[in-house]
């Protein structure tokens, strides 16, 4: 059992680096951005397996137990919240990348560019910003029950932040400009399986 067998549970971006940069066959990199982020810009080596729907396919991820996977995305939330559903499928060695997709392009270290897009983080402040923004001008210059909606936004914002969870981002993450064209999980998934077959 080698040393890369025995991460912490939150792996700095040099350390990933070195990994991948060694071609560490034992340890994966899942990102569980939406699609079109994953297209937009991800780490070279790296398979997409979106947040919303990870939780699906645990079970077929379950062969990975005996091998260090990264979970990456924006910031660091929604690979948390992947931990959480890998670790109750019965995955030990899950860990992420501080700081995520920005770490590691703050860093300068290698990234594979595509078309670009909004971050999902980047459509919820645009969204929400937009909805507190319209509701408060609605309820002064046209209706003022309108000014509910800023505060059902900010509320619902409140919330998120003490469940670090965030419904809004959910919503918007199944919309069509999120999905990529070429985003297959159950092909992600056969990878995944195939690669730990070549290891095993």
């Amino acid at each position: 059992m080698n040393n890369h067998m025995h991460l912490p549970a939150v792996v700095d971006v040099e350390t990933a680096a070195e990994l991948l940069a060694t071609g560490q066959p034992a340890t994966l990199m899942i990102d569980v951005r939406t699609p079109a982020e994953f297209e937009s810009l991800h780490i070279p080596g790296s398979y997409n397996v979106p947040l919303d729907l990870l939780a699906e396919h645990c079970d077929e991820l379950r062969h990975l137990h005996d091998r260090p996977v990264i979970l990456v995305c924006r910031s660091g939330q929604r690979a948390r919240q992947a931990e959480e559903l890998l670790r109750a499928a019965n995955l030990p060695q899950v860990h992420i990348l501080e700081g995520g997709i920005s770490a590691w392009e703050q860093a300068g270290k290698p990234m594979r560019r595509g078309r670009q897009r909004w971050s999902l983080e980047r459509q919820v402040r645009g969204v929400a910003g937009a909805l507190v923004l319209l509701g408060t001008l609605g309820g002064l210059l046209v209706w003022r029950p309108l000014t509910l909606v800023a505060l059902a936004i900010g509320a619902g914002l409140t919330y998120s932040a003490v469940t670090d969870t965030c419904g809004l981002a959910m919503l918007l993450s199944k919309l069509p400009y999120n999905r990529g064209a070429t985003c297959n999980v159950r092909d992600v998934v056969r990878q995944l399986t195939d690669a730990s077959a070549t290891i095993n």
